[in-house]
């Protein structure tokens, strides 16, 4: 493999990486949030009627930012039935043929979470709830999560054809 594409897929890499760790500790704060809202409602008699909202928006940066990095670790779903005995040029194989299925689903989601974030960036987008708050934030963390995804199955494409021509990319 070219120098360059080593190098992409090395930089791809550690930047999920950082993203991905950082994201695992949005499921701490989720947790906050609810039990905020439980001891608020609860014990205080205070209901608040942001929190389950927040929570919600939380755990959506949480697996959209978490994307690329479960993607590196392989910690996605799959089906094992036959792929687990295969060897791992076969899966690499594979893997590329999947990949370009996976690229053009990721492309569509990426053009339309931009195209979403931009209308709510552009009209000031708020909720349809008795909190309303605003949109775009957290459409920019969608759409920073699968373009971060993007990349990294296009890593991923490169460290498979490196695989399956009996190279090694690390």
């Amino acid at each position: 493999m070219p120098n360059f594409i080593k190098a992409y897929v090395k930089w791809i890499d550690i930047i999920n990486r950082i993203v991905g760790r950082i994201a695992m500790y949005l499921v701490l704060a989720m947790i906050g949030i609810l039990l905020y809202a439980t001891l608020s409602r609860g014990v205080f008699n205070i209901p608040v009627i942001w929190a389950v909202e927040l929570a919600q928006f939380t755990m959506a940066a949480y697996y959209l930012l978490g994307g690329g990095y479960s993607l590196q670790n392989k910690a996605h779903v799959r089906m094992d039935v036959f792929y687990a005995n295969w060897s791992t040029k076969t899966k690499a194989k594979v893997d590329l043929v999947t990949s370009v299925f996976l690229l053009f689903y990721m492309l569509v989601l990426l053009y339309g979470s931009y195209g979403s974030t931009e209308y709510a960036i552009e009209y000031n987008q708020h909720n349809y709830s008795s909190w309303g708050p605003p949109m775009a934030p957290i459409k920019i963390i969608m759409t920073t999560g699968i373009f971060l995804m993007l990349l990294q199955v296009i890593a991923t494409f490169f460290r498979d054809l490196a695989t399956a021509r009996g190279e090694d990319i690390v």
